[in-house]
């Protein structure tokens, strides 16, 4: 990897953001960072520009400009076909090196978290992970990154005022997805790398996929019915999943439920688990703390079932219903009609095409 210099005359510009990709298929929280970076480099007085890794990836140059990137910075090279991490950590710092971003924000995925560490170590800059808002100070034009802390007690708002890039990882769906111009287009810039093959240390024997516990990941459901402590057990959980399916939702909890084995963790919501930002959120037992709070607040819809009319899940609640969840839920499920869920395609291509 190349010997990161410090220099003082180096002028940093710019908001890069990375944008992941696998087998050609780009991970939206590329796109939710684009909307994010869109306002950061606008506030900055600055472009911005968007970072692609892989193998015959020109093609999805398109959609990244299509929401809201000014550059695209790409690096076609067969030893990025698949990722690991020290040939994407090596084309990341040199491009880093020859353009000196200002700003360089990922998505905090399994990929996105190996990736920054890395970089951020080879850089010798600061790295704030999972962020939960980004902003530009009006006055030092620093970038403001808040995340929760000591267990979600607090919010900290962190300054990286030495070194640069400032960097910041983003968990999937904080940010909303912002929408298409597939009108736009900007500058598209091909760079190589001085990797061979040989220099790499690990090698790609094979992939295992990845199995989960239910068709639909949380993180892009549009439906969600979550359970707290006070569903008293996995039998309360089985109630829950009679009410996700007559939503047509998936079923989630908060911490507690995950750490007694009544709910899998990739089930888990909060600042320990996941981010989601449903259509519709349904709490049901759930108290509302802050470490909770963090991974739900930016759901469009938020409904709460709770006996306590004091607990803290009311005050985000859009709808809130007193009572025995025992009593509400199955009330609920009566009543309700099927919600055919619906998920949208996010290329441009595709859009084109449907008309």
């Amino acid at each position: 990897m190349t010997e990161h210099v410090t220099e003082s005359t180096i002028e940093y510009k710019d908001v890069w953001i990375f944008v992941e990709q696998e087998s050609g298929q780009i991970n939206p929280v590329a796109f939710e960072l684009l909307g994010e970076g869109r306002r950061l480099a606008d506030d900055l007085g600055q472009k911005l520009a968007a970072v692609i890794l892989g193998e015959a990836i020109d093609k999805l140059a398109g959609d990244i400009f299509a929401r809201g990137a000014d550059k695209v910075i790409i690096v076609d090279d067969p030893v990025l076909k698949d990722y690991r991490t020290y040939p994407y950590c090596a084309a990341l710092v040199e491009l880093s090196e020859k353009y000196h971003p200002q700003v360089l924000l990922m998505g905090a995925t399994i990929l996105g978290r190996d990736l920054a560490s890395a970089v951020a170590t080879e850089m010798r800059t600061g790295l704030t992970a999972d962020c939960t808002e980004l902003g530009i100070d009006p006055e030092t034009k620093l970038l403001t990154q808040t995340r929760p802390a000591f267990g979600g007690n607090v919010m900290a708002t962190i300054l990286c005022k030495q070194v640069r890039p400032q960097m910041s990882t983003v968990r999937p769906r904080v940010f909303k997805l912002p929408p298409a111009d597939c009108d736009r287009a900007g500058e598209l810039i091909n760079e190589t790398m001085a990797l061979s093959e040989d220099e790499v240390p690990t090698k790609v024997l094979e992939f295992t996929a990845h199995t989960s516990h239910s068709n639909v990941e949380i993180e892009t459901a549009d439906v969600i019915v979550a359970g707290g402590r006070g569903l008293g057990g996995e039998e309360g959980f089985e109630l829950l999943k009679k009410l996700a399916d007559a939503l047509g939702g998936e079923v989630a909890a908060s911490r507690p439920p995950v750490e007694m084995g009544w709910v899998t963790s990739d089930r888990q919501i909060g600042q320990t688990g996941k981010t989601v930002r449903p259509k519709l959120y349904v709490a049901v037992g759930i108290s509302g703390a802050v470490q909770h709070a963090v991974g739900m607040q930016g759901s469009d819809i938020i409904v709460a079932i709770n006996k306590d009319p004091e607990a803290p899940i009311f005050k985000l609640a859009t709808y809130g219903i007193v009572g025995n969840l025992f009593e509400v839920v199955p009330a609920l499920i009566e009543a309700l009609a099927g919600v055919v869920r619906t998920s949208g395609d996010l290329s441009c291509e595709t859009v084109e095409n449907d008309g």
